[in-house]
């Protein structure tokens, strides 16, 4: 397996700039993510800081205990109750089939990195990956994509889910999801590891309850063998280990909005667009109402003195709210600003694996998480990776195409000069007479029915459009007959367009790993994982 190493810029010009380091960006940082000596400052940072080591691994040993484990796994786990250690961490939504691609390269940065460091710092380092069950738009992980005919077909997990419920809290049917998966797989085309496959599926399925147990069996029955730890946000016993924290956040939510306000007010100094959306208002917390059976989010009126949610629905005093973080944490879960804030409170993170918008947004918190005395941790780019099949390698060599610009903009441009290239020009020249012939003499038709009777001109300019329509039809008609001489390149356009920008999209936010593991089988994640990865922010293409 071959792995190439291209310069590519990243999806938001903030993101391009952090690849970088330009000087832009760099003062929204704590830490430089490419420079050993950073590594150092870090760790002498956490030495300074307490962390409930203990306490989160013996949560993380009870909530793990029904997903797929291993060795590794256990042996993570005692590593992380050490007073050394530290972790890698990211995070992602608990998509259906595991989501887009970019959530497996998620996982697959934090292990790398998460090796890499134990090895160059001589401590024990272990990956985490945080599952944002807390998360409650149903939507954004309700479905995958599948090829259909040489394009883009969404798939929709046909289940609904009307109210504003965490992920966490959303029960799996295993009927439907049985049924759709099975499709979903068949649709990819029988092969020696379908059977196999829809196996695993139908095991995870059945083990599963919720959207997030069955997103965090996939993963784990992928990673267990490479010591990976997980934490859902959206778990209660999870949330009983952040009740001191959520009391912080109350008691200084002023401070945490302002804060932020102030830091999105340098970053658009400097000509860059805000990223998280917010209010002078905002609480920056959420709130579960069990009679609505909704998470809202929290405000704080100041002419009230109290915190509100859904337009008064819900109201609390700041004393109130406190008692509720002391007595039933379950309750509350975090927003984009503060969750960061929570996973520095709990884990000692020598690198945070954040993808090119999270990468924006963390930029916004610098001055957030001074108002706490801590510093954010490195964020380190997580790993770009596009799977290059051989079959689409040899049609990107056979119509001349450049990998690079085919990553980013696709091949509309070459496939255009292609069709300008195959057009018959006698044709064209034929039809654009046959069109200027047709409007001169429809405009000395137009001068003598003005004479003779105005009144008919509309229905002059619908007859006149009308022939044009079918004139073009025609032209179009013996246009699709050139094209036909040449359908071979030209699927060859589409088949590469499909594999590595589909829809106009890197293919990591389109497709899904169960495509892949399809095609070459299980092991695939492991020869995957066999790879050499540099975190030098250039983009991966692996060759397969």
């Amino acid at each position: 397996m071959e792995i190439l190493n291209l310069s590519l810029p990243a999806t938001n010009l903030f993101a391009s700039n952090y690849l970088e380091q330009s000087v832009e960006v760099q003062p929204f940082f704590h830490y430089r993510y490419n420079d050993s000596q950073e590594d150092m400052k870090r760790i002498a940072e956490l030495n300074n800081r307490p962390f409930p080591r203990i306490e989160v691994a013996r949560h993380i040993e009870s909530f793990m205990e029904s997903f797929p484990t291993s060795e590794a796994v256990k042996k993570s786990i005692d590593k992380l109750k050490l007073a050394d250690s530290l972790v890698v961490i990211g995070g992602q939504q608990a998509g259906i089939l595991t989501g887009p691609l970019y959530s497996i390269h998620k996982v697959i940065s934090i292990i790398k990195l998460a090796e890499q460091k134990e090895r160059q710092l001589g401590v024990p380092v272990i990956p985490v990956f945080w599952i944002a069950g807390e998360d409650h738009d149903f939507q954004e992980v309700n479905h995958v994509f599948v090829e259909n005919k040489q394009s883009v077909d969404k798939w929709v997990y046909p289940e609904k889910v009307h109210q504003k419920k965490m992920v966490s809290d959303i029960v799996l049917d295993k009927g439907i999801c049985h049924s759709w998966v099975q499709n979903l797989i068949k649709n990819f085309g029988e092969t020696e590891y379908t059977n196999g496959l829809l196996a695993l599926a139908e095991e995870q399925i059945a083990k599963s309850t919720t959207f997030v147990d069955f997103f965090a069996n996939l993963i784990m029955e992928l990673f267990k063998d490479y010591g990976l730890l997980i934490v859902d946000s959206g778990n209660k016993e999870f949330r009983q280990l952040q009740k001191e924290f959520f009391k912080q956040q109350i008691e200084h939510h002023d401070r945490i909005t302002h804060s932020l306000l102030e830091q999105q007010k340098q970053i658009e100094k400097k000509g860059f667009p805000k990223i998280i959306d917010t209010s002078e208002n905002a609480a920056n917390l959420f709130y579960y109402d069990q009679r609505l059976n909704e998470r809202l989010l929290l405000e704080f009126e100041r002419e009230n003195d109290c915190f509100v949610g859904k337009s008064g629905a819900i109201s609390f005093s700041k004393e109130e709210l406190i008692s509720i973080a002391n007595e039933n944490p379950a309750v509350l879960s975090n927003n984009v600003v503060t969750r960061p804030l929570m996973q520095e409170w709990l884990f000692p993170t020598i690198a945070f694996i954040a993808g090119p918008g999270e990468i924006a947004y963390w930029a916004e918190l610098k001055l957030v998480f001074e108002q706490f005395d801590i510093k954010m941790p490195p964020i380190v780019p997580r790993l770009n990776i596009t799977f290059l099949d051989r079959s689409v390698e040899t049609d990107l060599s056979e119509l001349n195409l450049d990998l690079a610009e085919v990553l980013s903009n696709g091949t509309k441009q070459d496939k255009g000069r292609f069709l300008e290239a195959i057009k018959d020009q006698e044709l064209e020249q034929l039809f654009t007479n046959t069109i200027n012939l047709l409007l001169e003499q429809y405009n000395l038709i137009k001068v003598k029915t003005e004479q003779l009777d105005r009144g008919l001109l509309p229905m002059l300019k619908k007859n006149e459009n009308y022939l044009l329509k079918e004139i073009g039809f025609m032209k179009s008609k013996l246009e699709e007959t050139v094209k036909l001489q040449h359908d071979i390149v030209l699927k060859k356009y589409a088949r590469v367009d499909l594999a590595l920008r589909p829809d106009g999209s890197p293919q990591e936010r389109i497709w899904n790993i169960f495509y892949y593991l399809n095609q070459y089988g299980q092991n695939f994640i492991n020869d995957i994982m066999t790879g050499s990865y540099e975190f030098d922010g250039r983009h991966k293409v692996i060759k397969l």
